[in-house]
């Protein structure tokens, strides 16, 4: 579709490609700007379960102003085709960046961690939540300064793993997206809200860190199984430079109980900075659960939660052979 023109804008070259859309360089007719056009499949449009819930998020998107969040101009159909046309960035993506830096310096991923927590509880507070938080939707572009060299952009609101859900367009069973990065909640079916981001984002943060994912298996049924079930590795068996307390932080927000997660994603980033400055935020353990307090309660996108039960977290069962990790960490 290179050369064509799709609702006043000029599709100039391809930039990116995934199951569900292409992403565009195009330039804007009207403005003479050049902008990112992501255009959907087209029988996403003939569903009009999704092209409504896709207009809905869409514009709860663009209606959020926030610096990390990127810049929704335009959303709708034309000619059949629903598109987005979004800032074009220029540096690529978090994905592009770890494979090419990876690991990082503990300073530099708390640093683009923060950046990438003020924009989810920024959406979270428009009672939107992501769902497919990974490296790929979060653009990197030039900072400001020496002491902000990189900018971060979360992209990628509009289409979510609920608006495919409900459009019928997956299997029963089926996750659409990136699995190293699915909550608990999300592959059981569960109702979700902010702290499945919360989830996602520690993810990511670990692979910031230690340059693979919490959870690596050799199939995506075993990868379901240990999001479910088993414990994450430890960072600190990839990363022996790192104290205690930052691997606690993370694998508090990584919590297969959404309510023994922080309240909300800027808050594990905070414990996770005060973590890399010498220990657990004043007056709280770095892993309350496990110190015998209870959790901290969290409020969820959409009201209040119920009160957090102290209890003990629960027995985890044995995984079966196919469910085991790729690579068992070393013995103590």
């Amino acid at each position: 579709m290179v050369g064509s023109q799709v609702a006043g804008y000029r599709l100039e070259s391809e930039i990116g490609r995934g199951g569900m859309a292409v992403v565009y360089r195009a330039k804007d007719l009207r403005l003479g700007r050049t902008v990112a056009m992501k255009l959907l499949a087209p029988e996403l449009a003939r569903n009009e379960v999704f092209r409504q819930r896709f207009m809905h998020e869409s514009e709860a998107a663009a209606a959020i102003d926030h610096p990390h969040i990127i810049p929704v101009f335009q959303a709708g159909e034309a000619d059949g085709i629903l598109f987005i046309a979004m800032r074009y960035v220029e540096g690529g993506d978090l994905r592009g960046l770890l494979n090419r830096d990876g690991p990082l310096p503990v300073e530099r991923a708390a640093r683009l961690a923060l950046q990438i927590a003020s924009a989810l509880d920024a959406a979270h507070a428009h009672d939107l939540v992501h769902r497919d938080v990974k490296p790929g939707n979060v653009l990197v572009a030039a900072g400001t300064d020496s002491e902000h060299p990189e900018h971060l952009y979360l992209a990628d609101f509009g289409l979510t793993k609920k608006s495919l859900s409900l459009s019928g367009l997956t299997s029963v069973g089926q996750i659409v997206g990136t699995l190293d990065y699915a909550a608990p909640e999300q592959i059981s079916g569960h109702p979700v809200d902010g702290r499945c981001d919360q989830y996602s984002l520690g993810c990511v943060v670990f692979e910031m860190l230690a340059a693979t994912p919490p959870f690596r298996r050799e199939s995506d049924l075993a990868l379901l199984w240990a999001h479910l079930n088993d414990p994450p590795s430890s960072l600190r068996d990839h990363r022996p430079d790192l104290s205690p307390a930052v691997d606690a932080a993370i694998s508090r927000a990584l919590a297969k109980e959404p309510a023994r997660r922080y309240a909300d994603c800027l808050q594990f980033v905070t414990e996770l900075r005060a973590a890399i400055a010498g220990g657990a935020t004043a007056g709280a353990p770095a892993d309350p659960w496990q110190s015998g307090g209870p959790p901290t309660q969290v409020v969820p996108v959409g009201g209040p939660a119920a009160p957090a039960s102290p209890s003990a977290p629960p027995v985890v069962p044995e995984p079966p052979r196919w469910a085991a990790p790729v690579v068992h960490p070393p013995p103590r």
